[in-house]
């Protein structure tokens, strides 16, 4: 071996050595150019998620007959001041409606005349942030109340897409986290109880793991969801969803944390913390999960796009969240005609945002799988 193959590896440095295994992982996995990007994207859309109403010019179900399919407006950093300068005066222009006189075909035009001028901070009716904290200004609205604007244009109902996308990313993010969550539970305690112990507990689960997987996830799921009363309210039914694809996706864990188990249980540490007296639940959970915390972290991040999919998806299909909920798949279900296609193609912006969430989990899930192993040769350097 070269003695630059020995300088270069890095395991072989001291402080790599002596490092704790969490320590490993984040050292890979920050090397992970488009991993890290990944994480920065879905820490920003979880903010937005959070924090919904901060970000909400508008209350995103209120409807103005006026703004029926108003396109987007572009916002114009500077203005003229009554001398002539350029200052710095972020604003849009307001747009007129107008009608083609052969085919009476209706489009907006810009009104270079009529300018709508943007405030940081303004200040509008109280409202609770992430349900608990009372406010009353948002990040961005009109410097006069009563005035409008649509950075992702309005829909047919008039109302403002850009409030309500920044509405549907809490539901959509949030649907992903509570049903990974309790996959995960499921999963790891089927699992883990199934692998550590074995027998007539191992065969029987094993067996219903075979059969959930063995069934088409997509029918499974839409005869599920069909069989919800339609008369639920908005947030049963929303609990409702977030259960029945939890069901389905719990089995693949279960199945990894089996597998897992069964090659531990005959570890020198299990066997010595059972003879040191240790109760099985403490055991499992005490020694043996650990073991396999990286890979469940990756796992997770790669199960939320899908649990975000098959919400979009549902929803989409009409059997999902209904109106008045907001998320993602109910937005997209406005553009299911050929005159959201043709006249307004903004209506398909939930889509670019379904786009990029589900791209960044997956990017932040390959990236720690690969940090995973961290004592691998590194591929990323």
């Amino acid at each position: 071996m070269s003695d630059s193959s020995v300088t270069t590896d890095p395991r072989l440095d001291p402080d790599f050595a002596e490092a704790s295994q969490w320590k490993l992982v984040y050292r890979r996995f920050r090397k992970h150019k488009v991993a890290v990007l990944g994480l920065y994207i879905v820490v920003l859309l979880y903010i937005l998620a959070l924090f919904a109403e901060f970000f909400q010019p508008f209350d995103p179900n209120e409807t103005s007959v006026n703004d029926v399919f108003h396109p987007p407006q572009k916002i114009h950093w500077f203005d003229t001041d009554s001398v002539g300068d350029r200052v710095f005066r972020p604003h849009v222009l307001g747009q007129k409606l107008t009608r083609d006189r052969l085919t009476l075909a209706t489009h907006y035009e810009d009104d270079p005349e009529e300018k709508i001028f943007l405030a940081l901070l303004p200040e509008v009716e109280t409202y609770h942030l992430a349900g608990l904290i009372p406010m009353s200004r948002t990040l961005i609205g009109p410097a006069v109340s009563t005035e409008r604007f649509y950075l992702f244009g309005a829909d047919r109902l008039g109302r403002d897409m850009f409030s309500r996308v920044m509405a549907g990313t809490r539901i959509s993010m949030s649907i992903g986290l509570i049903g990974v969550g309790l996959s995960l539970f499921l999963g790891m305690l089927i699992g883990g109880v199934a692998g550590y112990l074995g027998g007539w507990f191992d065969t029987i689960s094993t067996r219903i793991i075979e059969l959930i997987m063995a069934m088409p996830t997509i029918p499974v799921w839409l005869g599920l969801s069909a069989a919800i009363p339609q008369s639920l309210d908005p947030m049963t039914r929303y609990f409702a969803i977030t259960v029945i694809l939890s069901l389905i996706g719990w089995t693949e864990l279960a199945r990894v944390v089996r597998g897992r188990f069964l090659a531990l249980r005959t570890e020198d540490f299990v066997i010595a913390a059972r003879l040191d007296g240790a109760r099985p639940p403490r055991i499992i959970f005490r020694h043996m999960m650990p073991s396999l915390a990286s890979h469940i972290i990756a796992s997770v991040s790669l199960a939320i796009p899908a649990m975000i999919l098959a919400e979009t998806s549902l929803s989409f299909l009409g059997l999902g969240l209904m109106p008045p909920s907001i998320s993602w798949g109910v937005l997209l279900k406005e553009a299911q005609n050929i005159r959201s296609i043709a006249q307004a193609p903004w209506l398909f912006i939930p889509g670019l945002f379904v786009v990029l969430a589900v791209l960044a989990l997956n990017f932040l899930g390959d990236g720690l799988r690969d940090a995973a192993d961290p004592y691998a040769q590194d591929a990323h350097s």
